[in-house]
């Protein structure tokens, strides 16, 4: 059964108007206001342009060589990074693993603010601290609104400049290290990764990027210091934000930054790709297999770099459960000619490592056991004979009922 009564019936022409108690249009309207005339007092917004010029990137360089880049952008939201040029190819044997610890570390205690009182200052502004670590970069970040940019340029400056480095807090990380590498012990596809990289690579980037066993019991806080005295260098230091005036930016950075010394950076530590095979036993169903090649020249060869970004988009990949994401998903070239052709190959995708002067372009996929085609090749014909008789018993039974 329908109820007529108010706001029950809809109207897709202004020519059939209902009468109504006015609602939040008025209490004394006698009519729903029509809906391809414009409300009252209501001004609309101007319709957006079909291009915007993108926001030029502006570029200071400060007298002890760091440099502060930004461009601004209308979102309420910024966003400020301070890259560093250090990672686990910067580390010395006895520093091994302090990539990985500095990660950990990141945005505890200061010389100026406890962990907690950290913490504090970046829950009231709803802000979201964050980094990353790499072969060859540090990556402090702070997201919040731009009007708290001053904050947000302080308390990254001082995380990454004044680390307070506490015992207690390094043995804590520690900990959560151990945990990373057992993790990560069992995880065939980033060992692989792993692999690639010490048998491609002779040098620097043969270094793993997360720390061996032996690390847990090797580094402390000295250690850290040292690592970080040496390589958090003006030189090797980029501020970036996004959603800031640019003056403004250098305005509050500068007397943060201004006196960090300026000395000559050391050589950059030398990587030679030479190309290879790792092969290791494991007890398991599934076999993982990688394939690359170099991408000579890294970043610095800029065509190359870019042509290698976009060949993985277009070749793209997943698995079976694949729920899509960019060059990913059931219609990428991987997927529709590999993994739809070959049912014993259940993850099939390309992927690419570039760094500065060298990189990595390759495909890595997961294969069911050899043992488990053979068995399932004659269950398959079984299968598929069954199919057939099956096929031919109902279409002699159709055949039959039309007969009779």
């Amino acid at each position: 059964m329908y109820s007529q009564g108010h706001g029950s019936s809809r109207f897709a022409s202004t020519s059939v108007i209902k009468q109504s108690s006015g609602g939040s249009f008025g209490g004394k309207s006698s009519q729903l206001p029509p809906l391809d005339v414009p409300l009252r007092g209501i001004t609309l917004p101007p319709p957006l342009p079909d291009y915007v010029e993108p926001a030029k990137i502006k570029i200071t360089s400060l007298p002890n060589g760091i440099k502060i880049a930004s461009e601004t952008s209308p979102s309420p939201a910024a966003s400020v990074g301070l890259y560093i040029n250090c990672g686990s190819i910067y580390e010395a044997p006895e520093s091994s693993g302090a990539t990985h610890l500095l990660d950990l570390m990141a945005f505890k205690s200061t010389t100026n603010r406890s962990h907690l009182r950290l913490v504090r200052e970046v829950d009231a502004i709803g802000g979201n601290v964050y980094m990353s670590a790499s072969r060859e970069q540090m990556c402090y970040t702070y997201d919040a609104f731009k009007a708290y940019v001053p904050e947000m340029v302080e308390v990254l400056i001082d995380s990454v400049r004044n680390p307070a480095f506490f015992d207690w807090e390094v043995k804590e990380q520690l900990q959560k290290m151990q945990a990373d590498i057992a993790e990560v012990s069992d995880n065939p596809q980033y060992l692989l990764l792993e692999a690639l990289h010490s048998a491609g690579y002779s040098g620097a980037l043969a270094k793993p990027l997360v720390a061996p066993v032996s690390a847990v019991h090797r580094l402390d806080s000295s250690i850290l210091e040292k690592f970080i005295y040496e390589n958090y260098i003006a030189p090797r230091m980029v501020l970036v934000a996004t959603g800031v005036e640019h003056d403004e930016l250098v305005s509050i950075a500068e007397p943060l930054l201004s006196d960090l010394p300026g000395v000559k950076p050391p050589e950059d530590p030398k990587s030679v790709y030479v190309g290879g095979d790792y092969r290791c036993q494991a007890d398991s169903a599934k076999t993982h297999v990688a394939l690359a090649f170099e991408v000579p020249g890294g970043f610095y060869e800029e065509k190359t770099a870019i042509i290698a970004m976009i060949l993985k988009m277009l070749m793209g990949g997943g698995c079976f459960c694949s729920s899509g994401g960019l060059g990913n998903g059931i219609y990428s070239r991987l997927y529709l000619r590999i993994l739809t052709n070959y049912q014993q190959i259940e993850f099939f995708s390309a992927f690419n490592s570039i760094y500065d002067r060298s990189g990595l372009f390759g495909i890595q996929a997961i294969t069911v056991s050899l043992l488990y085609c053979v068995l399932m090749k004659p269950r398959k014909i079984a299968l598929d004979a069954s199919l057939v008789c099956l096929g031919n018993i109902l279409h002699s039974l159709v055949s039959n009922m039309f007969i009779v």
